[in-house]
């Protein structure tokens, strides 16, 4: 989600980041702007936009840094690795403004092809992958079937928290990260039936 040859100074990065997230819960995904990020953390705005070339691409890393792109661990587990992995998304849309952000981010990732695919490179992608490796250990331990649609799964484990979060129906909680995994869970440690059964 960067502009390509900026000198990286990581203490400048992780400042604007949180100042991004601090304006969004303040004054939401329309009220933010680089301006307001730039004085907030003291720098010019050249110096955010040799950075990211637009609002958007900001917001957009900086949800990134509250979700984070390796949510499931590998302690052997997996129930206690799903859990840790979905529960960071219930953590962030909970503990930040980000479920309130994300409808705006999703229809600008709808507009922007650009900015969607960086999304999808930088965070989407990552967080499945670090899930679909502790899927397919478990596998190969025997605790779950091995022929299972991987981005089914990913997609069912994640789903109704993202979908919550985006309408707002119903609350996120850490019940809701246990609900979800446990219901995957048991798609994969049963046997699906086969024709004629």
């Amino acid at each position: 989600m960067r502009t390509a040859g900026r000198k990286k100074d990581p203490q400048i990065d992780q400042a604007v980041l949180r100042a991004t997230l601090e304006l969004l819960e303040e004054v939401g995904y329309a009220g933010t702007s680089i301006s307001q990020v730039a004085a907030r953390v003291g720098v010019y705005r050249p110096a955010i936009y040799r950075r990211w070339p637009s609002k958007q691409h900001l917001v957009a890393e900086a949800v990134a840094s509250a979700l984070g792109d390796e949510p499931t661990p590998d302690t052997g587990d997996l129930r206690a690795d799903l859990l840790t992995g979905v529960g960071t998304l219930v953590e962030a849309f909970t503990a930040t403004n980000v479920s309130r952000v994300l409808p705006a981010l999703v229809a600008d990732l709808a507009r922007q092809p650009d900015l969607r695919q960086d999304f999808l490179d930088s965070v989407f992608q990552p967080r499945r992958a670090s899930t679909a490796r502790r899927l397919r250990a478990a596998a190969e331990r025997g605790d779950i079937r091995p022929d299972f649609d991987m981005e089914f799964v990913l997609d069912a484990l994640a789903a109704p928290v993202y979908y919550r979060a985006l309408f707002g129906h119903g609350s996120v909680t850490p019940e809701l990260t246990e609900q979800s995994v446990d219901l995957v869970l048991a798609s994969l440690r049963s046997r699906p039936s086969s024709p004629g059964d």
